[in-house]
């Protein structure tokens, strides 16, 4: 086999997903045979990890740096990404009749979810290929990140987005100085336009034409999970899907731990979650089918889920199959109770995307698909402060009373009843 080995960098090549055939590491993004998905493959057996070299390395994606796919360290954008808090949530597991389970807290993150990683990773490999200016097609979050590392290091981002987005995300990335292009249509139309873009400029788009770069910076959110517990895997992992590319990276972290024999097995199964109104992936596991049928118009709150023509799709689904987990959805109203469940219980404030994964993993309790004795992850990836209008909507009203202790003393009253 040719070997495409960048100096500095642990990356051998560009393989495609469909015919195996291998490309050098460039700005490419489909396979010129078969027109095919590459990913990245590293050159694992010249890696030499230990669970010790990890003590002094800083607690963001970057402590993972071997398996990242930055050829100059110099050019990476940092802006603390990764290494969030993996919380015990033992008031959730009672709540949900489990007995050890973990949410994943990405609502940390320097822009508020999980696509502050692969944002990271896109940003710094654009500045390897030296172009005029970054962007993305974005249902919101990951616009918000793109522009923020974008406006660390100077680069002009615009980000296409669909007009219905929400206001926060739109506000948040307009913030930090992104080029806002929104188009009226599905994020599946955004995205075709964002293509053609990528074809005609000189920039570097996240999720299409560096996509193969962009998407490992994701699978960090396996290797802080696995170190977080003390270097093994759980039993189960629960993740909310829509292109279907975060489930296939942390698919792919989990093998890639278990490769350079950093956890000593990986069994764990996981679960695609999606909401009813945009549930291609759920529908064709349910349906014994290994093609996924694009959904036209996706109707959910979750709306950074809202992707009908998942690219990663058919990928998460054998993913799902292999690892023998599930794939199951959540209607809105479930979605809405899940987020207000896990905030009551855990005070964790996490957007309509998070909520699919709390309300799915209530279900799979509930029918047994997950075991009480299980030790689960659920990934929570956005805050909620991203998608507030949907969750106040079935706020309850605010009493207002008078300013002497009897008002109080009558209205707590009330409030315990």
């Amino acid at each position: 086999m040719e070997v495409f080995k960048l100096e500095g960098s642990y990356v051998k090549a560009l393989r495609c997903r469909e015919c195996r055939k291998e490309f050098p590491p460039t700005k490419v993004y489909a396979c010129i045979h078969c027109f095919g998905p590459l990913e990245v493959v590293y050159d694992v057996d010249s890696i030499n990890l230990s669970k010790a070299s990890f003590d002094s390395r800083p607690r963001t994606i970057w402590r993972y740096r071997e398996l990242l796919p930055i050829n100059d360290w110099k050019k990476i954008v940092d802006l603390k990404a990764g290494y969030t808090p993996l919380r015990k949530c033992d008031r959730l597991a009672r709540a949900l009749g489990l007995k050890t389970l973990y949410i994943k807290d990405d609502t940390v993150n320097p822009t508020g979810s999980f696509k502050d990683r692969p944002a990271a990773v896109a940003v710094s490999k654009a500045l390897e290929f030296y172009v005029e200016a970054v962007g993305c097609a974005s249902t919101g979050n990951l616009a918000a990140a793109v522009a923020a590392h974008a406006a660390k290091v100077g680069l002009p981002c615009y980000v296409f987005i669909p007009s219905n987005t929400e206001v926060n995300k739109i506000a948040q990335a307009a913030t930090y100085g992104a080029n806002i292009v929104a188009v009226e249509g599905t994020y599946d139309e955004v995205n075709r336009l964002a293509l053609q873009a990528a074809e005609t400029f000189n920039w570097a788009f996240a999720n299409i034409n560096i996509r193969p770069y962009y998407v490992e910076g994701s699978k960090t959110l396996a290797f802080e999970i696995c170190e977080q517990l003390g270097w093994k895997a759980p039993d189960h992992i629960i993740v909310p899907t829509a292109s279907g590319a975060l489930l296939c990276a942390i698919n792919r972290g989990l093998k890639q731990f278990n490769e350079l024999e950093l956890i000593s097995d990986e069994n764990t199964r996981l679960t695609a979650a999606q909401p009813e109104g945009c549930s291609p992936i759920v529908k064709a596991f349910k349906s014994g089918k290994d093609s996924v049928e694009p959904v036209e118009k996706p109707q959910t709150v979750a709306r950074s889920l809202a992707i009908g023509d998942p690219a990663d799709g058919v990928y998460a689904l054998k993913a799902v199959r292999q690892s023998g987990g599930v794939a199951e959805s959540a209607s809105d109203d479930e979605i809405i109770s899940a987020i207000k469940l896990l905030g009551k219980t855990e005070g964790i404030f996490a957007e309509p995307a998070g909520g699919v994964a709390v309300a799915v993993l209530k279900k799979l309790a509930e029918s047994g698909k997950v075991s009480a004795d299980d030790e689960v992850v659920c990934c929570v990836t956005g805050s909620g402060f991203k998608a507030s209008e949907h969750i106040l909507e079935g706020a309850p009203k605010f009493e207002v009373i008078e300013p002497n202790l009897k008002a109080l003393e009558r209205l707590v009253v009330k409030l315990r009843k």
